[in-house]
């Protein structure tokens, strides 16, 4: 009998953390989704994340992802994702950033926050796309406008994401540079701290 309890016990305390780690507690104010300290993959929910092109055979557009030490928050050993991206092709283009969110429940968040500035010397638009995905992987979009060469951080409502009506099991994160919003249509623009929050 006391084997069995020792064993219900141990399976127990595993139990408890894998949920824990895998849905915060309810009464967190936030989530960190990503706030790329690691200077790698994955994300902080383990999430895989990257860039992503229209068309990977037209070498006249693209993004490309990389770490620069450049946190938003002034961590001198963190890091912030860097996206540069060009859209200036004779073809339809548009590209991008994806990272997943692994089933998040983000039924207890009412905002969507990060951090976000452009690299003044290679140039940045001031307007990106943003899309949620839920566990249907039906998107949702939202125009971001308003970025400078400064680290600011953006808060977005989450009724904002109109097509969204279940927040339970969240799949995907995503920022589309595209031809039409993206001016000038080559640059560069960092992200960092990623993140759910109650607002």
């Amino acid at each position: 009998m006391k084997g069995i309890a020792v064993f219900l016990a141990v399976m127990m305390a595993f139990s408890g953390t894998a949920v824990f780690a895998a849905a915060p507690a309810a009464g967190g104010k936030e989530i960190i989704v990503a706030d790329f300290n690691t200077g790698d993959k994955p994300n902080n929910l383990g999430g895989d994340f990257g860039s992503w092109d229209k068309d990977p055979n037209d070498d006249t557009q693209g993004c490309q992802l990389s770490f620069v030490e450049d946190d938003a928050l002034g961590d001198k050993t963190g890091y912030a994702c860097r996206l540069d991206y060009d859209v200036d092709s004779k073809n339809p283009a548009y590209n991008g950033f994806w990272m997943k969110l692994n089933g998040l429940d983000a039924s207890a968040y009412n905002t969507l926050t990060f951090y976000v500035k452009g690299d003044a010397q290679k140039g940045f638009t001031k307007r990106v796309k943003l899309e949620l995905k839920d566990k249907n992987n039906k998107p949702s979009a939202y125009i971001l406008s308003g970025i400078t060469d400064k680290w600011q951080k953006v808060s977005i409502p989450l009724s904002k994401f109109r097509r969204i009506d279940d927040w339970k099991s969240m799949n995907e994160f995503v920022i589309v540079f595209d031809d039409i919003n993206s001016n000038p249509k080559t640059g560069g623009i960092l992200v960092d701290e990623i993140a759910f929050a109650r607002e």
